[in-house]
Protein backbone atom coordinates (compact mmCIF):
# COMPACT_ATOMS: atom_id res chain seq x y z
CA UNK A 1 0.00 0.00 0.00
CA UNK A 2 2.44 1.83 0.75
CA UNK A 3 6.51 2.81 0.51
CA UNK A 4 8.59 3.78 3.21
CA UNK A 5 11.23 6.98 2.52
CA UNK A 6 13.67 5.36 5.08
CA UNK A 7 14.64 1.97 2.88
CA UNK A 8 16.87 3.54 0.55
CA UNK A 9 19.40 4.64 3.52
CA UNK A 10 18.50 1.46 5.19
CA UNK A 11 19.69 -0.78 2.78
CA UNK A 12 22.50 1.25 1.70
CA UNK A 13 23.77 0.59 5.10
CA UNK A 14 23.04 -2.43 5.87
CA UNK A 15 26.03 -3.44 2.53
CA UNK A 16 28.40 -1.21 5.06
CA UNK A 17 27.54 -2.64 8.67
CA UNK A 18 26.89 -6.18 10.10
CA UNK A 19 24.51 -4.77 12.37
CA UNK A 20 21.20 -2.88 11.51
CA UNK A 21 18.96 -1.88 14.66
CA UNK A 22 15.52 -0.44 13.50
CA UNK A 23 14.12 1.53 16.35
CA UNK A 24 10.51 2.59 16.28
CA UNK A 25 6.68 2.61 18.63
CA UNK A 26 4.75 -0.75 18.13
CA UNK A 27 2.90 -0.78 15.15
CA UNK A 28 5.45 1.58 13.30
CA UNK A 29 5.88 -0.69 9.95
CA UNK A 30 9.59 -2.12 11.45
CA UNK A 31 8.78 -6.06 10.67
CA UNK A 32 7.13 -4.87 7.31
CA UNK A 33 9.23 -2.97 6.33
CA UNK A 34 12.65 -5.38 7.14
CA UNK A 35 10.71 -8.62 6.03
CA UNK A 36 10.24 -6.89 2.69
CA UNK A 37 14.18 -5.34 2.24
CA UNK A 38 15.60 -8.30 3.49
CA UNK A 39 13.20 -11.35 2.26
CA UNK A 40 15.79 -14.05 2.25
CA UNK A 41 16.93 -13.72 6.13
CA UNK A 42 15.32 -15.66 8.62
CA UNK A 43 12.84 -14.10 11.27
CA UNK A 44 12.77 -14.65 14.87
CA UNK A 45 10.21 -12.36 17.38
CA UNK A 46 11.52 -12.63 20.49
CA UNK A 47 7.95 -11.33 22.09
CA UNK A 48 6.93 -15.48 21.48
CA UNK A 49 7.96 -16.93 24.78
CA UNK A 50 9.52 -19.90 23.54
CA UNK A 51 12.15 -18.08 21.73
CA UNK A 52 12.52 -15.25 23.96
CA UNK A 53 13.78 -18.02 26.98
CA UNK A 54 15.95 -19.89 24.26
CA UNK A 55 17.54 -16.46 23.34
CA UNK A 56 17.96 -15.64 27.09
CA UNK A 57 18.84 -19.41 28.24
CA UNK A 58 21.37 -20.04 25.34
CA UNK A 59 22.27 -17.00 23.00
CA UNK A 60 25.02 -18.92 21.21
CA UNK A 61 22.46 -21.94 20.26
CA UNK A 62 19.86 -19.87 19.22
CA UNK A 63 22.02 -17.89 16.99
CA UNK A 64 23.06 -20.88 15.25
CA UNK A 65 19.75 -22.46 14.61
CA UNK A 66 17.77 -19.34 13.46
CA UNK A 67 20.68 -17.67 11.80
CA UNK A 68 20.48 -19.12 7.48
CA UNK A 69 23.48 -17.68 5.40
CA UNK A 70 21.18 -14.58 4.41
CA UNK A 71 21.23 -13.18 7.99
CA UNK A 72 18.65 -13.21 10.55
CA UNK A 73 15.87 -10.58 11.81
CA UNK A 74 15.53 -10.57 15.56
CA UNK A 75 11.83 -8.51 16.02
CA UNK A 76 12.02 -7.06 19.58
CA UNK A 77 15.50 -7.70 20.81
CA UNK A 78 15.26 -6.17 23.31
CA UNK A 79 13.49 -8.79 25.01
CA UNK A 80 16.74 -11.15 25.26
CA UNK A 81 19.27 -8.03 26.28
CA UNK A 82 22.34 -11.07 26.78
CA UNK A 83 21.74 -12.04 22.92
CA UNK A 84 23.72 -8.56 22.05
CA UNK A 85 26.89 -9.64 23.24
CA UNK A 86 26.46 -13.33 21.33
CA UNK A 87 26.11 -10.91 18.26
CA UNK A 88 29.15 -9.51 18.85
CA UNK A 89 31.06 -11.79 19.23
CA UNK A 90 29.53 -13.34 15.95
CA UNK A 91 30.10 -10.27 13.71
CA UNK A 92 34.15 -9.74 15.03
CA UNK A 93 34.71 -13.39 13.98
CA UNK A 94 32.87 -13.90 10.53
CA UNK A 95 33.12 -9.80 9.50
CA UNK A 96 31.14 -8.91 6.40
CA UNK A 97 28.41 -6.51 6.27
CA UNK A 98 24.55 -7.19 6.43
CA UNK A 99 24.30 -10.39 9.54
CA UNK A 100 21.55 -9.17 11.33
CA UNK A 101 18.84 -6.90 11.82
CA UNK A 102 17.21 -6.25 14.93
CA UNK A 103 14.36 -3.84 15.52
CA UNK A 104 13.11 -3.22 18.91
CA UNK A 105 9.95 -0.90 20.49
CA UNK A 106 11.91 0.41 23.37
CA UNK A 107 14.24 2.88 22.65
CA UNK A 108 16.21 2.94 26.05
CA UNK A 109 16.44 -0.74 26.55
CA UNK A 110 17.66 -1.00 22.75
CA UNK A 111 20.34 1.90 23.25
CA UNK A 112 21.58 1.13 26.64
CA UNK A 113 22.60 -2.37 25.14
CA UNK A 114 24.13 -1.35 21.50
CA UNK A 115 25.99 1.14 23.48
CA UNK A 116 27.40 -1.76 25.72
CA UNK A 117 28.00 -3.91 23.28
CA UNK A 118 27.87 -2.81 19.49
CA UNK A 119 29.06 0.28 19.00
CA UNK A 120 30.81 0.96 15.75
CA UNK A 121 29.22 -2.34 14.52
CA UNK A 122 25.72 -0.66 13.99
CA UNK A 123 23.87 1.53 11.94
CA UNK A 124 20.78 3.10 14.12
CA UNK A 125 17.69 3.54 12.45
CA UNK A 126 14.39 5.57 14.07
CA UNK A 127 10.60 4.45 11.78
CA UNK A 128 8.05 6.73 12.92
CA UNK A 129 4.61 6.59 11.41
CA UNK A 130 3.57 7.29 8.14
CA UNK A 131 4.45 10.74 7.04
CA UNK A 132 2.66 13.26 5.16
CA UNK A 133 4.76 12.25 1.89
CA UNK A 134 4.42 8.44 2.48
CA UNK A 135 0.60 8.62 2.64
CA UNK A 136 0.72 11.32 -0.50
CA UNK A 137 2.86 9.06 -2.67
CA UNK A 138 0.14 5.58 -1.09
CA UNK A 139 -3.01 8.10 -2.01
CA UNK A 140 -4.25 7.65 1.52
CA UNK A 141 -3.63 11.40 2.71
CA UNK A 142 -6.80 12.83 3.33
CA UNK A 143 -7.25 16.63 1.45
CA UNK A 144 -9.08 17.68 4.80
CA UNK A 145 -6.95 18.94 7.38
CA UNK A 146 -8.52 17.68 10.49
CA UNK A 147 -9.36 14.30 9.25
CA UNK A 148 -5.73 13.97 8.81
CA UNK A 149 -4.67 14.91 12.25
CA UNK A 150 -7.28 12.72 13.50
CA UNK A 151 -6.20 9.59 12.01
CA UNK A 152 -2.34 10.27 12.37
CA UNK A 153 -0.04 8.19 10.64
CA UNK A 154 -0.19 4.28 11.79
CA UNK A 155 -0.06 2.19 9.27
CA UNK A 156 -2.85 -0.81 10.51
CA UNK A 157 -5.41 2.32 10.45
CA UNK A 158 -4.88 2.41 6.65
CA UNK A 159 -4.10 -1.11 6.27
CA UNK A 160 -7.31 -2.41 7.39
CA UNK A 161 -9.46 0.66 7.56
CA UNK A 162 -9.76 1.12 10.84
CA UNK A 163 -11.84 3.58 12.86
CA UNK A 164 -9.00 5.89 14.60
CA UNK A 165 -11.50 6.27 17.53
CA UNK A 166 -11.81 2.54 18.06
CA UNK A 167 -7.98 1.80 17.42
CA UNK A 168 -6.14 4.11 19.27
CA UNK A 169 -7.49 3.58 22.87
CA UNK A 170 -6.71 -0.17 22.37
CA UNK A 171 -3.01 1.03 21.66
CA UNK A 172 -2.96 2.74 24.50
CA UNK A 173 -3.94 0.07 27.07
CA UNK A 174 -1.81 -2.62 25.25
CA UNK A 175 1.37 0.29 25.52
CA UNK A 176 0.24 0.62 29.68
CA UNK A 177 -0.46 -3.36 30.48
CA UNK A 178 2.74 -4.30 28.37
CA UNK A 179 5.69 -1.88 27.43
CA UNK A 180 5.36 0.59 30.83
CA UNK A 181 4.76 -2.43 33.41
CA UNK A 182 8.20 -4.18 31.13
CA UNK A 183 10.06 -1.03 31.46
CA UNK A 184 9.04 0.33 34.60
CA UNK A 185 7.27 -1.64 37.33
CA UNK A 186 4.21 0.53 37.99
CA UNK A 187 1.48 -0.66 40.08
CA UNK A 188 -0.98 1.80 39.96
CA UNK A 189 -1.19 2.04 35.88
CA UNK A 190 -4.65 4.36 36.32
CA UNK A 191 -1.82 7.23 37.95
CA UNK A 192 0.29 6.78 35.18
CA UNK A 193 -2.42 7.02 32.37
CA UNK A 194 -3.69 10.21 34.05
CA UNK A 195 -0.24 11.57 33.87
CA UNK A 196 -0.53 10.54 29.60
CA UNK A 197 -3.64 12.75 29.48
CA UNK A 198 -2.33 15.61 31.36
CA UNK A 199 0.67 15.19 28.95
CA UNK A 200 -1.41 15.17 25.86
CA UNK A 201 -3.15 18.41 27.56
CA UNK A 202 0.49 20.34 27.20
CA UNK A 203 1.11 19.69 23.87
CA UNK A 204 2.87 22.49 22.33
CA UNK A 205 3.66 24.59 25.36
CA UNK A 206 6.75 24.69 27.74
CA UNK A 207 7.58 21.27 29.69
CA UNK A 208 7.44 22.07 33.83
CA UNK A 209 7.85 19.00 35.51
CA UNK A 210 6.83 20.46 38.80
CA UNK A 211 3.43 21.64 37.60
CA UNK A 212 3.14 18.05 36.14
CA UNK A 213 3.71 16.15 39.31
CA UNK A 214 1.30 18.43 41.43
CA UNK A 215 -1.51 17.83 38.76
CA UNK A 216 -1.03 14.54 38.83
CA UNK A 217 0.32 13.89 42.81
CA UNK A 218 3.52 12.89 42.25
CA UNK A 219 6.87 14.12 42.89
CA UNK A 220 8.86 15.96 40.27
CA UNK A 221 11.25 13.42 39.89
CA UNK A 222 8.56 10.70 38.96
CA UNK A 223 7.07 13.56 36.56
CA UNK A 224 10.94 13.96 35.03
CA UNK A 225 11.47 9.67 34.97
CA UNK A 226 7.98 9.31 33.66
CA UNK A 227 8.36 11.57 30.82
CA UNK A 228 11.78 9.86 29.76
CA UNK A 229 9.83 6.80 29.67
CA UNK A 230 7.26 8.18 27.29
CA UNK A 231 9.88 9.01 25.15
CA UNK A 232 11.70 6.36 25.08
CA UNK A 233 8.79 4.50 24.03
CA UNK A 234 8.33 7.03 21.03
CA UNK A 235 5.10 8.52 22.42
CA UNK A 236 6.26 11.95 22.79
CA UNK A 237 9.34 13.73 22.33
CA UNK A 238 10.63 17.29 23.71
CA UNK A 239 12.21 20.06 21.44
CA UNK A 240 15.01 21.53 22.67
CA UNK A 241 15.11 25.51 22.79
CA UNK A 242 17.83 27.08 20.65
CA UNK A 243 20.48 28.85 22.64
CA UNK A 244 21.78 31.31 20.37
CA UNK A 245 21.62 34.57 22.58
CA UNK A 246 20.58 37.05 20.26
CA UNK A 247 18.53 38.84 22.77
CA UNK A 248 20.33 38.49 26.09
CA UNK A 249 17.37 36.58 27.79
CA UNK A 250 15.93 33.11 26.45
CA UNK A 251 13.80 30.68 27.27
CA UNK A 252 15.49 26.95 27.98
CA UNK A 253 13.20 24.93 28.47
CA UNK A 254 11.82 21.91 25.85
CA UNK A 255 8.39 22.09 24.94
CA UNK A 256 6.47 18.97 24.74
CA UNK A 257 5.11 17.28 21.41
CA UNK A 258 3.40 14.13 20.74
CA UNK A 259 4.89 11.95 17.52
CA UNK A 260 1.82 10.89 16.35
CA UNK A 261 -1.78 13.25 16.32
CA UNK A 262 -4.34 10.22 16.06
CA UNK A 263 -2.65 9.01 19.53
CA UNK A 264 -2.88 12.39 20.50
CA UNK A 265 -6.25 13.27 19.83
CA UNK A 266 -7.66 9.99 21.55
CA UNK A 267 -5.66 10.99 24.98
CA UNK A 268 -7.60 14.18 24.27
CA UNK A 269 -10.93 12.18 24.25
CA UNK A 270 -11.97 13.92 20.66
CA UNK A 271 -14.20 11.36 18.93
CA UNK A 272 -14.18 12.80 15.21
CA UNK A 273 -12.61 15.25 12.74
CA UNK A 274 -15.59 17.66 13.12
CA UNK A 275 -15.07 17.81 16.90
CA UNK A 276 -11.10 18.03 16.33
CA UNK A 277 -12.01 21.20 14.23
CA UNK A 278 -13.22 22.99 17.32
CA UNK A 279 -11.21 21.82 19.56
CA UNK A 280 -9.83 24.34 21.78
CA UNK A 281 -6.26 22.87 21.42
CA UNK A 282 -6.61 22.56 17.41
CA UNK A 283 -3.56 25.47 16.76
CA UNK A 284 -1.29 23.51 19.55
CA UNK A 285 -2.05 19.98 17.78
CA UNK A 286 -1.45 21.25 14.21
CA UNK A 287 2.38 22.67 15.59
CA UNK A 288 3.22 19.04 17.25
CA UNK A 289 1.83 17.47 13.50
CA UNK A 290 4.10 19.47 11.84
CA UNK A 291 7.28 19.66 13.81
CA UNK A 292 6.51 15.82 13.97
CA UNK A 293 6.90 15.79 10.50
CA UNK A 294 10.20 17.82 9.64
CA UNK A 295 11.73 15.08 12.04
CA UNK A 296 10.62 11.95 10.48
CA UNK A 297 11.93 13.26 7.40
CA UNK A 298 15.12 14.06 8.83
CA UNK A 299 15.28 10.43 10.36
CA UNK A 300 13.87 8.88 7.42
CA UNK A 301 17.45 10.01 5.76
CA UNK A 302 19.27 8.49 8.38
CA UNK A 303 20.13 12.13 9.80
CA UNK A 304 19.46 12.96 13.27
CA UNK A 305 16.76 15.79 13.97
CA UNK A 306 17.99 19.30 13.20
CA UNK A 307 14.79 21.22 15.00
CA UNK A 308 14.99 23.45 17.91
CA UNK A 309 12.14 26.72 18.85
CA UNK A 310 13.21 29.91 19.70
CA UNK A 311 11.56 31.86 22.22
CA UNK A 312 12.60 35.58 24.44
CA UNK A 313 11.23 36.38 27.89
CA UNK A 314 9.46 39.17 26.25
CA UNK A 315 7.08 36.63 24.65
CA UNK A 316 8.59 36.73 21.11
CA UNK A 317 9.01 32.99 19.40
CA UNK A 318 9.83 31.40 16.52
CA UNK A 319 8.22 27.79 16.38
CA UNK A 320 11.04 25.98 14.75
CA UNK A 321 14.62 26.63 13.82
CA UNK A 322 16.52 24.38 11.67
CA UNK A 323 20.00 23.82 11.60
CA UNK A 324 21.67 23.51 8.18
CA UNK A 325 25.08 23.75 7.98
CA UNK A 326 25.58 27.04 8.68
CA UNK A 327 22.10 27.92 8.04
CA UNK A 328 19.47 28.81 10.06
CA UNK A 329 16.04 28.09 8.88
CA UNK A 330 13.48 29.77 10.65
CA UNK A 331 9.65 28.51 10.33
CA UNK A 332 6.27 29.43 11.89
CA UNK A 333 3.74 27.32 12.24
CA UNK A 334 -0.45 28.46 11.87
CA UNK A 335 -2.93 26.44 11.51
CA UNK A 336 -5.32 28.72 10.09
CA UNK A 337 -6.26 28.43 6.46
CA UNK A 338 -6.20 32.26 5.25
CA UNK A 339 -2.95 33.90 5.53
CA UNK A 340 -3.04 37.19 8.09
CA UNK A 341 -0.35 39.92 8.34
CA UNK A 342 0.39 39.31 11.65
CA UNK A 343 1.38 35.13 10.74
CA UNK A 344 4.40 36.68 9.79
CA UNK A 345 4.99 38.62 13.20
CA UNK A 346 7.45 37.00 15.06
CA UNK A 347 9.03 35.94 11.94
CA UNK A 348 10.10 39.27 10.74
CA UNK A 349 11.35 40.13 14.30
CA UNK A 350 13.37 37.13 13.54
CA UNK A 351 14.66 37.75 10.85
CA UNK A 352 15.80 41.33 11.60
CA UNK A 353 17.42 40.30 15.21
CA UNK A 354 19.45 37.60 13.37
CA UNK A 355 19.73 38.80 9.81
CA UNK A 356 18.19 36.34 8.08
CA UNK A 357 17.22 37.16 4.30
CA UNK A 358 13.50 36.53 3.96
CA UNK A 359 13.70 33.87 1.43
CA UNK A 360 15.21 32.08 4.08
CA UNK A 361 11.95 31.79 6.17
CA UNK A 362 8.58 29.90 6.31
CA UNK A 363 5.18 29.96 7.44
CA UNK A 364 3.44 26.46 7.36
CA UNK A 365 0.09 27.25 7.70
CA UNK A 366 -3.23 25.17 7.29
CA UNK A 367 -4.56 26.04 3.79
CA UNK A 368 -3.91 25.03 0.71
CA UNK A 369 -1.93 27.11 -1.42
CA UNK A 370 1.94 28.19 -1.73
CA UNK A 371 2.80 31.46 -2.04
CA UNK A 372 6.06 33.97 -1.61
CA UNK A 373 5.88 36.66 -0.08
CA UNK A 374 7.89 40.27 1.03
CA UNK A 375 8.16 38.81 4.79
CA UNK A 376 8.53 35.07 3.87
CA UNK A 377 7.48 31.64 1.55
CA UNK A 378 4.41 30.28 2.67
CA UNK A 379 3.57 26.66 2.45
CA UNK A 380 0.44 24.27 2.99
CA UNK A 381 0.56 21.85 5.66
CA UNK A 382 0.29 18.97 2.54
CA UNK A 383 3.35 20.29 0.30
CA UNK A 384 5.61 21.76 2.97
CA UNK A 385 7.53 18.22 3.04
CA UNK A 386 8.48 18.34 -0.64
CA UNK A 387 11.38 20.71 0.64
CA UNK A 388 14.72 20.36 0.91
CA UNK A 389 14.94 20.83 4.87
Amino acid sequence: MYQRSIKKKLSALAKQFPVIALLGPRQSGKTTLVKSLFPNYAYTNLENINHQELAISDPLYFLKSYKKNGGLIIDEAQNAPGLFSQIQLDVDEKGGEGHYIITGSQNFLMNEKISQTLAGRVAIFDLLPLSIEELKEANLLSEDLNTALFMGGYPRIFEKELSPEDWYPNYIRTYLERDVRQMKNLVDLSTFQRFLKLCAGRVGQLVNFSDLGRDCGISYQTAKGWLSLLESSFILFMQPPFYQNYSKRVVKSKKLYFYDTGLLCSLLQIESAEELAHHYLRGNIFESYIVSELIKKRLNQGKRPNCYFWRDQKGNEVDCILEKGDQLIPIEIKSGQTVSKDFFKSLSYWCELSKTPPENAYLIYGGDENQVRREGNVLSWSSFNNLSF
